[in-house]
């Protein structure tokens, strides 16, 4: 059965897309931990990250940094912080999460935002995403 994320890439569930190309897809957290909490992952479904092979690990990384660094011209924020736990949806994520302060990255405390706030946070990102 394909996991949550690669019915996002068929399109099959919806998503805020920030950043795409033809390896990997960058979206919204819809219970963002922060404003801006995003999740990037190979458009193919590997359960773990170290599963990946070589290169489209690194490739991850690479596209993963990138959304960053759009993400950090959009969120006001310290820093972006990064994590992988891989345990709610076997399919490989990294997220991001704009950081102003270490409970940001307290998975329990989740963000609520409208759908207009997401689409518009979406856009905003997207325009400062340099593939």
């Amino acid at each position: 059965m394909a996991s949550l994320f690669t019915k996002i890439v068929k399109g099959e569930v919806p998503a805020y897309k920030v950043a795409e190309n033809s390896q990997f897809l960058a979206f919204l957290d819809v219970r963002p931990n922060a404003k801006g909490h995003t999740l990037c992952i190979p458009k193919k479904e590997v359960d773990k990250l170290f599963e990946l092979e070589e290169e489209m690990y690194q490739e991850l990384l690479r596209f993963t940094r990138k959304v960053a660094l759009g993400l950090e011209k959009t969120v006001s924020c310290k820093r972006v912080g990064m994590a992988v736990v891989g345990l709610e949806v076997p399919h490989v994520h990294v997220h991001l999460i704009p950081l102003n302060s270490m409970q940001d990255m307290d998975f329990s405390r989740n963000q609520e935002m409208t759908e207009e706030e997401f689409q518009e946070l979406a856009d905003a990102i997207k325009e400062n995403v340099v593939l």
